[in-house]
């Protein structure tokens, strides 16, 4: 079994460059094959999530080279056929295929997506929007078969502004006929960044970045190129660890726009930082402020950050709380940080932090990727030696993390183990 181990207390300084944002690649690496043309995708970075999508693409009868963050898919030879559990199974955004066969197609079999288990994570919404297009929706256990005579615009309010279910509709939509529009949008900066993909391969979207967006079908799209955005999450993740125990530590390549909730919060926090144009700049301090903290679509609290903010709150001066809203069991990194000496009372969705609490390194376990991340952060700041297992969930976003990390300073590998 694979662990990462850490020999935390150690003082980090140097450059971190921030990769391509996983959950944009996610739904640009699907959309790819929406055209018979070749689609680039620049600054693409290398995670397993990555690498089973492009699994996908081969399946599908698509040409698909990586190499030097460069993505090439040529989906000429594309064809539709059922993508079987072992493969959907791997990663959530496997369910981007259904928007992308649905709309070059009008037909998909897939099976139930998988990912980290941090909640009911339904695609209810999804199915009802291709409903509301004109597929007709048939259900085998786990096996989802969908089938459109004619896809067609629809005016779709979302209950919730589900990424996930956002990306679906552009995907099936662009390819449609008639207008569609999306009421109730998701508004992160990875639903704009997979739209201008679309639009440079001939769709017709406006209103991306709004609740709002308007699509207006078309016969059929091309080639083109894109560049992935920087990945907010990974940055907002070595932020907090330049928080922590760094020393003119640089945090590069990224838009400080798309992290204002949290420069926000770590500013009322008290944490020693400089911003520029693209980078950020840290050094730990003495003693933090206790802030509280609500998770909230964009452009509130990132969920994919409100675990590795725990570490941070560990360590203010007095009482802290946090409420996660949308996903109900994503507390599974409280128990582990206890275990290194964490203060916290916490329920799946709720905790309150009294600090500072000293952390000691110990044996503790990764129950999904940002619990992962939090774990990492928290056994850089213990004392001590932590090994964190299930690291395949942290593997799955986050490139290249221990060469990073080793880079500036970090006594940190992944070492094999029984």
């Amino acid at each position: 079994m694979k662990k990462i181990m850490i020999n935390g207390g150690k003082t980090l300084s140097g450059t971190i460059n921030i990769s391509g944002a996983k959950n944009s690649v996610v739904a640009l690496i699907p959309a790819a094959i929406l055209t018979d043309g070749v689609v680039k995708i620049y600054n693409t970075p290398h995670l397993t999530d990555t690498e089973n999508l492009r699994r996908i693409i081969e399946l599908l009868g698509g040409q698909i080279e990586f190499g030097r963050g460069e993505l090439k898919i040529d989906g000429k030879n594309v064809k539709n056929c059922v993508i079987p559990a072992d493969l959907s199974n791997q990663l959530r955004a496997s369910y981007y295929f259904m928007g992308a066969l649905l709309g070059r197609f009008r037909r998909v079999d897939i099976y139930f997506p998988g990912g980290c288990k941090i909640g009911a994570r339904p695609i209810d919404l999804h199915l009802k929007a291709f409903k509301k297009m004109g597929a007709t929706i048939v259900r085998d256990g786990d096996k989802y078969t969908l089938v459109a005579e004619r896809l067609h615009g629809a005016k779709i309010y979302l209950d919730v502004a589900s990424v996930g279910a956002t990306v679906n509709i552009l995907l099936a939509a662009s390819l449609a006929s008639g207008e569609t529009i999306i009421e109730n949008a998701a508004k992160e900066p990875e639903i704009i960044n997979i739209v201008s993909l679309l639009n440079n391969m001939g769709a017709r979207i406006s209103g991306a970045g709004t609740d709002k967006i308007v699509i207006i079908g078309v016969d059929k799209l091309h080639g083109a190129t894109i560049e992935t955005i920087p990945d907010r999450i990974e940055a907002g993740t070595y932020m907090m660890i330049g928080a922590l125990v760094g020393h003119d530590f640089k945090v590069d390549n990224l838009i400080p726009e798309h992290l204002d909730t949290l420069i926000s919060k770590m500013r009322d926090m008290g944490v020693d930082f400089k911003l520029d144009h693209d980078s950020i700049v840290l050094n730990r301090v003495d003693q933090f402020e206790p802030v509280d903290i609500k998770t909230l679509v964009y452009p509130g609290f990132p969920t994919d950050l409100g675990q590795p903010m725990a570490v941070l709150l560990t360590q203010a001066n007095g009482s802290s709380k946090f409420v996660e809203t949308i996903y109900e069991r994503r507390g599974g990194h409280f128990p582990e940080l206890v275990k290194m000496g964490a203060d916290i009372e916490f329920t799946n969705t709720k905790a309150k932090f009294k600090g500072p609490s000293k952390l000691k390194g110990c044996d503790v376990s990764a129950s999904d990727l940002r619990a992962g991340a939090a774990l990492i952060i928290a056994g850089l700041l213990a004392e001590g030696t932590t090994k964190i297992s299930n690291i395949e969930h942290i593997l799955r976003g986050y490139e290249d993390l221990v060469e990073k990390l080793s880079s500036v300073g970090a006594d940190i590998k992944i070492v094999e183990e029984n």
